[in-house]
């Protein structure tokens, strides 16, 4: 009989570019710092800053919103990667409901109601997903409607899709500089990223450490440039508490269950569901081991449970994050024990303001400087998907189609965007969920040419 450590040596060898594999053990201290670079590299802190800005909360609901995502970040990633699907996936807000949410709120009249009604119907679709789960429908799904071709797609555009907003929000439209220092400042961090990994790849054993720090060195070096500049702001850091305690949901708020926001987030969550696919592909590729069935049922009972837990603590609905398969790919590191302690350290955030701060502090070019290197990376893992498949006039607008659409939403101005019905608008709000169904629906419409 094979022995886990036998195991483990096959596994590194099919899979070269990973220093630690998914279920390698990593020392307390290693985790701790390897899951920190991964919770820097996230943004988790933008979502609720935007919702709470789109609303109008006040300084200490915003502060409260903030809070209560990592916390609710933290123990999805938790869930997710130790207990449910098992792989490295770290969860965090997502980006897809916030035009529903905004909807709900101001539909509802606002204020505790407007809020409650958000977590009331947040809460009844999380239980819906963990059913999708339980008896295997979505894996059904999967099974059915997503092949090397589209799932290969999928992943790409998912890396596609986020480098305009890369590249215009966190480096062009920075905050806090002129556009001559965010781009300097990201093509610092992006340098730097590069010669580490390089360093790792020349020198081996002797640079390893710096292929696995690669990103925590990077935005270091960015935000260290950004103080020589005189735009690194530490001053919310300084005012910052150590420690807070969070809202307590049932003293702070409650739940009302309003039927049309119930299927406006019903809708949402299906679109977030097909996008988290995405997330899970470009994992499932990066640490070269394919889904199994029933690592995609407990994937869904994830999804569904982090949600759940993020509506009770008052926080919106949680995802796969695409761009920890890009650091994965870029730092080699898969263990599984990493992201645990990211989703400690998320936590820890939830509780310390100041810790929190310090992580908002790092100026978004910066930041952004990494996160385009990452995008590409995913974007590669998607062509590598589909290297191996035959791409046949079908196959070309498949793959063609979807990837200019995500182009065209990613880029599509706002104004146009609200003037359309409200449902069109959430399925809009997410490329990646629109191009993955327009992907699908092609490879089944599509007639095969031999």
């Amino acid at each position: 009989m094979e022995t886990q450590n036998n195991k483990l040596a096959k596994d590194k060898i099919n899979t070269p570019h990973l220093t630690v594999l998914p279920d390698e053990k990593v020392s307390f201290g290693q985790s701790a710092l390897l899951g920190l670079q991964h919770v820097m590299a996230m943004d988790v802190y933008v979502v609720p800053f935007l919702i709470a800005m789109l609303i109008g909360l006040q300084s200490g609901q915003s502060t409260a919103l903030i809070q209560s995502t990592f916390i609710a970040a933290g123990i999805a990633t938790i869930i997710q990667t130790y207990f449910c699907m098992k792989l490295p996936i770290a969860q965090g807000p997502s980006y897809v409901p916030l035009g529903a949410i905004v909807g709900i709120y101001a539909a509802s009249g606002g204020g505790n109601l407007g809020w409650s009604s958000v977590l009331g119907a947040s809460l009844i679709g999380a239980i819906l997903v963990i059913i999708l789960g339980f008896t295997g429908v979505f894996n059904k799904i999967v099974k059915a409607f997503i092949p090397p071709i589209v799932g290969g797609t999928i992943i790409f555009v998912v890396g596609l899709s986020l480098m305009p907003v890369g590249l215009s929000d966190n480096i062009y439209n920075g905050a806090g500089a002129t556009i001559n220092q965010n781009i300097y400042l990201a093509l610092i961090s992006a340098v730097v990223l590069i010669i580490c990994v390089m360093l790792g790849s020349l020198f081996r054993k002797k640079g390893r450490v710096f292929r696995i720090t690669s990103v925590i060195i990077a935005l270091i070096a960015g935000s260290v440039a950004a103080k020589l500049m005189g735009v690194l702001d530490l001053s919310a850091v300084s005012q910052a508490k150590w420690f807070s305690m969070p809202q307590i949901p049932f003293t702070d708020f409650g739940f009302t269950f309003n039927i049309s926001a119930i299927i406006t987030m019903v809708i949402i969550y299906i679109v977030l569901m097909a996008e988290t696919t995405g997330t899970w592909f470009a994992v499932s590729n990066v640490i070269d081991k394919p889904l199994t069935d029933k690592q995609i049922n407990r994937g869904v009972i994830g999804e569904g449970i982090g949600c759940f837990i993020a509506s009770l603590l008052g926080s919106t609905p949680v995802t796969g994050y695409s761009t920890n398969a890009g650091v994965i790919s870029i730092t080699g590191i898969a263990s599984r024990r990493v992201f645990v302690a990211a989703g400690a350290w998320f936590v820890l955030f939830g509780f310390s303001g100041k810790l929190a701060a310090l992580i908002s502090a790092i100026p978004s070019a910066v930041i952004g400087g990494v996160f385009v290197i990452v995008c590409g990376i995913i974007a590669i893992s998607g062509l590598q998907v589909m290297k191996n498949e035959r791409i046949g006039e079908k196959e070309m607008y498949v793959i063609a189609v979807p990837m200019i659409l995500t182009l065209a939403l990613t880029l599509l101005p706002d104004d146009f965007l609200y003037s359309l019905p409200t449902t069109v608008q959430y399925l809009f709000g997410s490329p990646v969920a629109t191009a993955a169904i327009v992907a699908i629906v092609l490879n089944k419409l599509l007639p095969s040419i031999k």
